[in-house]
């Protein structure tokens, strides 16, 4: 079973998502709070979209 994005909600009732691998360990979370569920939707497709092969910036280098 491949990742899955998991939309819920937090202990103030706005939406959020985080990313699982198929282990169920979260690897990724949103950094937003949503009011909408259908904001936080597309908060999931923006990612989706932008970083499907986003290289990585290592700022720990000298």
């Amino acid at each position: 079973m491949a990742g899955k994005f998991e939309l819920y909600k937090d202990a103030s009732g706005k939406f959020r998502f985080r990313l699982k691998a198929s282990n169920g360990q979260i690897i990724a979370t949103g950094g937003e709070a949503y009011e909408t569920k259908r904001s936080a939707l597309g908060g999931i497709a923006s990612v989706q979209k932008n970083a499907p092969d986003a290289p990585i910036d290592d700022q720990m280098t000298a």
